[in-house]
Order: C-alpha cells, then sequence, then structure tokens
C-alpha cells in the first residue's frame, strides 16, 4: 500500500530529528517571503549576491582592473628610467668636433666645390664675458643655473606646439643642446631623444653647470662654418670673444635659433624676424636684471661685417652652394646644424653647360662692357638669373654675381627690389582664370578695350590710385594684347581692380610666388610690381605658365648621400594652378611682346618665345622674364652701393642714360637662350585660348571726352597702334636703346611725343619725332624745345625698355 502525500502545510520531519521532537508548521508564502527579503545565492541566505554586468557597462574595466594597469605602466616607466640611466654611458665626442666637408656635383656628377673645414677655436668660460654669457641664457635658457638638466614639462609643451601647428620647438635645456652639439648628432630620433634625455641626467649630476655652459658656447654652430662663441665672434666682427660688446654677444646669441636665416647680411630679407630675436633676447636680459632698463634703450643694433667666402667658393660656387644649402634647410630635408656637420654627397640639379652658358652671356653682354674705373654707375651694377626646365622644375642654371668672395648677396634669390612689369601677366592670368569683366560688364579678353591715358583714375577700387605710363604717354583707347606690348600702366592697374586684386594676389601665388614675399600687397598699384620677389621666385611662376598652367616645385637637388646611406627627398608632384586656358592665352600675349613690343631683343635667341620686361621705380632694377616651350628664364639688373648696402638707381651705367628691361637683359636672355637650346630645333608654342581670344574687337567710335572716375569704363574707341613695326636692324638708337619703340617714335617720338601730344605746329613732330628715335635715340631734347613738353620732353626722355635723351633723369618716379 503506497504513502499517502502528506496534508497541506504539514512540515516533513528531518530523518536526523528525534520522533518526540515537534516539528513547527509553516507557511509556504511566509518562507519564500523571506528568502527574498534576504537577498543572496540561494541557500546562502544572508549574504549579496553580485549582480552581473549588462550592456555596454560589459566592455568598461573595473576599478581594480585601472588601478592595477596605472601601477603596471608606473613600473614598466620606472623600470626604463633605471635602466636607461644606467645602461646608458655619456659617449666621446661625435664627430662634429671634426666634420668633414660637404661635396656639391652638377647633374653629371662633376664637383661643384666643397664647402670648407670646420672653424672652431674653444676657449674658457672666463675670457667669454659676463654680458655675452647672459644674452645666451636670455635666448636659450633663461633660468639654466637653477633648473635641472632636463624639463620634462618644457619637453612635453614643446611637442604640443609642435603638434598643434604653433612652430617646430625643441623644448631642450642648455644640458640637452650641449649633449645633442657635443656628444650625439642633430638626428630628429626618437632613439636620439633617448639617449640625449638620459645623457643629460649623467652629466648634470656628474658636471657642473659652468663646465656645460663652457662647452656648449664652444661647440654650437652660429653660422658662416663657425662653430663656438670665439669663431663666431670673428666670423662676424673681426674680433675676439673678449672684446664683444653686449649687443654683439646678443645678436649671436639670436643666430643659435636659426643660423642661417638670422644672418642678415646673406639673408638681408630676413632683417626683420632677425631683430624681433635680438629684440627678444635684450628683453629677457631686463626680464632677468642682468641689463638695466636705461642700457636696454641705448642699445643699438650691431650691423655684422660682410661675408668672408673660403677661396674655394669663388666665382659662382659660392652662389651655387648657398642656394642649394637654403634649399635642403627650406625643405627640411636636412637642418642647417645637422647640414654642417658634414660627409654629404649632394648631386644638384644644376647642368654643367647651361651654367657656363649663362655666365658667359652675362660676361659678354653686360660684365665686359662695364668701366667701373670711368664710369662711377658701373660700380653699382649687379645682376641675376635663374633658368629652369618648366616640365620638371629642376634648376638647370643660376648666376647670383660677379664672384662670391666679391659680391656675398645672391642676386637669383635675394627680395629687395620690384619686380617692376614683370608681374603683369599675372593680372591678365587672373582675368581670365576668374573668368572677370570690366566695369561696363565686358568680359576681359587679350582684345578687350581700355583706355590707356596717363594718370587716368583707377575705378571701381577702394583706394584712389591714378598711375603714370611709362614716359607719361596717353594712348588713348587700346587693347590689352597692344597694352601688353607696350607696358601702360594705366591698362593694368584697372585690371587688377576689375579682377579684385584678392584674386590677383591668389593666381600670383598659385603659379609659385611666396605668400609671404615683401610689400606683396593687394591693391592697384600692385599690377606694376611693387612686391619684392627674387628672380628665382619669378622663374617659377612663369615656369607654371610656360608649362599651361601646371606648376612643378622648383629643385636644386637630385640626390643626398652619406655613407651608404640616401636622404630622402620631399615629393614635387604637379598641380593645375591655373587652367590651361588662362596659361596659354597669356602666354599668347607674351609671344606679341617678344614680337612686336618691349622684347623684341630676345628674337636673337632664334627660337619662338614669350616674355615680358620691367623697369622698377627710380630705375633701380631691370627685368627680363621670358621663356620658350621647354626653357624658362628670367634676367634681372640691379642697382647697389658695394660700399653701403643700399638700393641705387643705374642712370648712366654702362654709357646709358637708362636701363630697360628691354635691353641688357634682354640681351643676355637671348645670348644664353640661344647656346642652352643649340643643336635643338625651334619648337612652336601650342597653345589653347580662351573663347574670342583670337577675334579682333570690333571698330568702335573715338572717344570724345576725357574718363570721369564717375563713369565706369570709357566708351571704347579704335586703338591705335605705332605705325611703324621695328625692323630687326634697329638696336643702337632706336629699338633696344631709347629710339624707336620706347624712347623715340613710338612713345617718344612721331605718335606720341611728337604729332599726337607734343604739339603738331610747335615742331614737335620733325625735331622731337622721327629723328629722337629712329635716326639717333637721344635727340628727343629737340622736341622739348621746339614742341610740347608734356609730349616731346617727357616722350624722349622717359622711353620705357629703351633710352632717354642723351643725359636726362626722368622727372618722375614708377614703373614700367
Amino acid at each position: 500500500m503506497s504513502d499517502q502525500s502528506p496534508p497541506p502545510g504539514w512540515t516533513p520531519r528531518d530523518p536526523d530529528t528525534p520522533p518526540d521532537v515537534p516539528q513547527p508548521r509553516t507557511d509556504p508564502s511566509a518562507s519564500q517571503q523571506a528568502q527574498q527579503a534576504q537577498p543572496g545565492r540561494p541557500g546562502r541566505p544572508g549574504k549579496k549576491a553580485r549582480r552581473k554586468r549588462t550592456g555596454w557597462r560589459r566592455f568598461l574595466p573595473t576599478w581594480r582592473m585601472v588601478l592595477g594597469g596605472i601601477l603596471l605602466v608606473v613600473l614598466l616607466i620606472g623600470g626604463a628610467l633605471v635602466a636607461g640611466y644606467l645602461l646608458v654611458d655619456i659617449p666621446p665626442a661625435n664627430a662634429a668636433a671634426t666634420a668633414q666637408s660637404n661635396v656639391y656635383l652638377y647633374s653629371d656628377g662633376s664637383q661643384i666645390a666643397r664647402d670648407g673645414e670646420v672653424n672652431r677655436v674653444n676657449v674658457p668660460l672666463s675670457q667669454i664675458p659676463r654680458s655675452v654669457q647672459e644674452a645666451v641664457l636670455a635666448a636659450e635658457d633663461r633660468d639654466f643655473y637653477s633648473e635641472r638638466a632636463v624639463d620634462p614639462k618644457a619637453m612635453i609643451r614643446a611637442a604640443w606646439n609642435t603638434a598643434t601647428g604653433k612652430g617646430t620647438q625643441s623644448g631642450s635645456t642648455i644640458t640637452q643642446q650641449y649633449v645633442k652639439n657635443y656628444y650625439l648628432g642633430q638626428e630628429q630620433t626618437l632613439q636620439r631623444k633617448a639617449k640625449e634625455f638620459f645623457i643629460a641626467i649623467k652629466l648634470g649630476r656628474e658636471k657642473s653647470k659652468n663646465y656645460i655652459l663652457e662647452g656648449y658656447l664652444n661647440t654650437s654652430y652660429f653660422g658662416r662654418n663657425a662653430y663656438g662663441i670665439q669663431a663666431a665672434a670673428q666670423a662676424y666682427y673681426g674680433k675676439d670673444v673678449g672684446k664683444l660688446t653686449t649687443a654683439e654677444g646678443a645678436y649671436l646669441a639670436t643666430l643659435l635659433n636659426s643660423p642661417s636665416a638670422f644672418d642678415v647680411v646673406s639673408h638681408p630679407q630676413s632683417r626683420p624676424r632677425a631683430l624681433a630675436r635680438w629684440n627678444y633676447v635684450l628683453d629677457g636680459m631686463v626680464k632677468k636684471q642682468w641689463l638695466t632698463p636705461a642700457e636696454r634703450a641705448t642699445t643699438r643694433f650691431p650691423e655684422p661685417g660682410k661675408v668672408r667666402a673660403a677661396a674655394g667658393l669663388s666665382g659662382q660656387r659660392g652662389y651655387l652652394v648657398e642656394a642649394i644649402k637654403d634649399y635642403i634647410v627650406d625643405n627640411k630635408i636636412l637642418d642647417d646644424k645637422t647640414l654642417a656637420e658634414g660627409g654629404y654627397r649632394i648631386t644638384t640639379t644644376i647642368d654643367k653647360r647651361r651654367q657656363s652658358a649663362l655666365v658667359d652671356a652675362v660676361d659678354s653682354q653686360m660684365v665686359s662692357k662695364l668701366e667701373p674705373e670711368t664710369r662711377k654707375a658701373d660700380r653699382l651694377v649687379r645682376a641675376g638669373g635663374v633658368s629652369i626646365d618648366p616640365a620638371t622644375g629642376k634648376v638647370l642654371a643660376m648666376y647670383g654675381g660677379i664672384d662670391y668672395t666679391k659680391q656675398y648677396v645672391n642676386n637669383a634669390t635675394r627680395h629687395d627690389y620690384q619686380v617692376a612689369s614683370t608681374f603683369k601677366p599675372f593680372v591678365f592670368a587672373a582675368a581670365v582664370e576668374n573668368d572677370s569683366r570690366t566695369q561696363d560688364g565686358r568680359r576681359i579678353t587679350p582684345n578687350t578695350i581700355y583706355n590707356g591715358d596717363n594718370k587716368r583714375p583707377v575705378v571701381g577700387g577702394r583706394i584712389r590710385f591714378a598711375p603714370e605710363n611709362e614716359g607719361q604717354i596717353s594712348y588713348g583707347n587700346i587693347t590689352v594684347n597692344t597694352a601688353t606690348d607696350l607696358s601702360v600702366n594705366a591698362v593694368y592697374a584697372q585690371m587688377a581692380v576689375d579682377v579684385g586684386t584678392g584674386k590677383v594676389k591668389k593666381t600670383a601665388i598659385d603659379l609659385g610666388i611666396p605668400e609671404n614675399t615683401p610689400n606683396f600687397v593687394p591693391g592697384p598699384a600692385m599690377a606694376l610690381g611693387t612686391l619684392q620677389a627674387s628672380v628665382l621666385d619669378m622663374t617659377q611662376a612663369y615656369a607654371t605658365l610656360a608649362d599651361h598652367g601646371r606648376r612643378t616645385p622648383y629643385t636644386f637637388v637630385e640626390k643626398i648621400t652619406k655613407g651608404g646611406d640616401t636622404i630622402g627627398l620631399p615629393e614635387r608632384t604637379p598641380t593645375q594652378a591655373i587652367s590651361r586656358e588662362a596659361a596659354d592665352t597669356t602666354t599668347s600675349m607674351l609671344v606679341s611682346v617678344v614680337d612686336n613690343g618691349t622684347g623684341t631683343a630676345a628674337l636673337a635667341a632664334g627660337h619662338p618665345a614669350a616674355g615680358k620686361t620691367g623697369t622698377g621705380e627710380l630705375d633701380r632694377s631691370a627685368w627680363f622674364a621670358a621663356y620658350t616651350p621647354d626653357l624658362v628664364t628670367v634676367i634681372s639688373m640691379m642697382g647697389q652701393d658695394p660700399d653701403t648696402g643700399t638700393l641705387e638707381s643705374l642712370y648712366g651705367a654702362l654709357g646709358e642714360a637708362r636701363i630697360g628691361g628691354g635691353g641688357y637683359p634682354a640681351r643676355i636672355w637671348a645670348a644664353y637662350t640661344k647656346t642652352a637650346l643649340e643643336g635643338t630645333d625651334p619648337v612652336d608654342f601650342d597653345l589653347e585660348l580662351q573663347p574670342g581670344a583670337d577675334r579682333p574687337p570690333p571698330p568702335t567710335e573715338p572717344e570724345s571726352e576725357p574718363p570721369q572716375e564717375t563713369t565706369g569704363e570709357p566708351s571704347p574707341s579704335t586703338p591705335e597702334r605705332p605705325t611703324r613695326r621695328p625692323s630687326p636692324t634697329d638696336t643702337t638708337g632706336g629699338r633696344n636703346q631709347g629710339g624707336q619703340n620706347n624712347g623715340g617714335q613710338n612713345q617718344g617720338g612721331q605718335d606720341n611725343g611728337g604729332q599726337n601730344n607734343g604739339g603738331q605746329d610747335n615742331g614737335g613732330t620733325t625735331q622731337g619725332g622721327d629723328q629722337a628715335g629712329t635716326t639717333q635715340g637721344t635727340q628727343g631734347t629737340q622736341g622739348t624745345s621746339q614742341g610740347n613738353t608734356e609730349g616731346s620732353a617727357q616722350g624722349s626722355t622717359q622711353g620705357g625698355d629703351g633710352g632717354p635723351a642723351e643725359g636726362l633723369r626722368p622727372p618722375s618716379a614708377f614703373l614700367e
């Protein structure tokens, strides 16, 4: 018989409980409530159960894991620091103490030059004036004597500033810099930085502050191949370090930040930055109470002496080496201190044959004609030139001056002369690129008609500007093409405003003009070339035009090696800077300048060419920038006093009353280009023009009244070109030297200086016209006495890229 189930509410008896012990009756619901009231795992009442993490919380570490990770990292870092300190020893002096020369090679592998031996003379700290020591500390490490050997906070701050684009900073103390200079090297690697860190700590524990400062001052690089403060004192001021003044010491301290860039003699364009750094050093000395405010107020900038080049860098070699060094440093291939350590083999892009051709062209066309002993103005003459392959951006040749050991500033890379009318093509390129229109809505093309009257007020701009034309000639209404041939300032100043001066500046930058070029200020005057770009910069920009608007950054370097290692070079990917239509239409007008305008001397090269002349304010510079389809060259003549370095006018140089871009610069260009392209067939330009560029303008009625500033663009009239084209034989008194095109018949003679403006009835046509231009080019003064002064005299004396009447200076200052 089976057992019956216990009745409800009956609690089973525990088998181990004696039968005489009564069992309590329980309520099942009460038992369940009791279990719920005491959380815990089943069977273990009274202990709280751990909740399982669900959702996104499952992926977060617990506080125990975070704490453990932090402790582990601290232990690893501490262990690494201890190990690094124990394992890294202070090494012997690095190779910089016995640095090698760098070797510079032509593109064919033949040698250009070696850059000389290391110049270093060690001196004890006691021989270095206290003010010079303090100037260095103010520049590099103001808390040197009170701080530790390394400053982790400064290192982190410098790394952050570098990463966020606030400038590259080392964050290194003087102790760390000394370790880098003397024991290690300038390589920017983590391994080198780690070694520097540990060696600096050891050195700081084992050596005194004076020992470290003395070593730093004797090993630092100051530029001009000078290592150490004594060598720097001699290189810059021709004196021993003990005789340095506070101002001189502050300038040498300035050089530590950027030895090459802050040399105000070799790089005059860097003077503002160098002066700012020099003032920073002096202000730091005042802040640290090393210099009184009264002494600071009377301190004047100490001009350093001339660069004394090594004998091995005479002729063009020094200019080439310095330009190549600047390219390497500016493009961050190597910094100047690392490069100065030497041992590098640098293969350049310089073509030996073309380099010789450029030097020969300058010598034969200009230098051989200078007579500084008898003509004072000939002492002022300088020349610079650069030639680039537009397809590759390679610099093939460069002329920096007569001799690097005599004229140490490179005329091809300096930034202190106005580029004048060689800038005008950029204005027109910007017009086509932006599909710009005149004030009255006409699209700007080579055939667009503008008013070219002298001193015509520019319409539509915020700045009142009424530019003078070269020769103060009024052309009436002419096409843009004619205005380019004759370099008419009034037309291009108005065009710059029509396009928008900001757009003009952007186009120039896209073509290759650096944005930080001095005097690169948007405004109508920029069309006249008031900015101060270098010959190299202008060659880059014209190379972009020559390559149909495609810009390939220029380069001086093919390859750099040291030992068995090859140094990486920057990428130079070509970019379409402006449209082909804009570049090619500009080229078509520049072809006309060579064929019909102020650049006809370039025809002697025997190759189709496009170019533009330019004459700077007060005739301080004369330019010719031109190109064939496969070679771009820019030549500039400049005036500079050899004693004071001040910029001077070229009046009277080479026996000419004036020097224009269509004269000597164009002839140098032609002679060089003819030789450089010898053995190659002439190649015509393959051009794709903007719509309407090849159509002549519609005939219009002549203008009856002068333009008014409030009427917008004046009503167009039929353009009037000079009645006589230049012939290839008009070279002495006509086309090139102030005669036919610019100084005589066309601008100073028949059309403008005589018949039109000089007064037909008063003798302007007969004496101030053809005779001044075609026959002699220097007889225009007859038009002054018998014709109208505004016509004959100004037309004859200011004949553009040619020359004026003999012995006369132009009465005003302007650009062509």
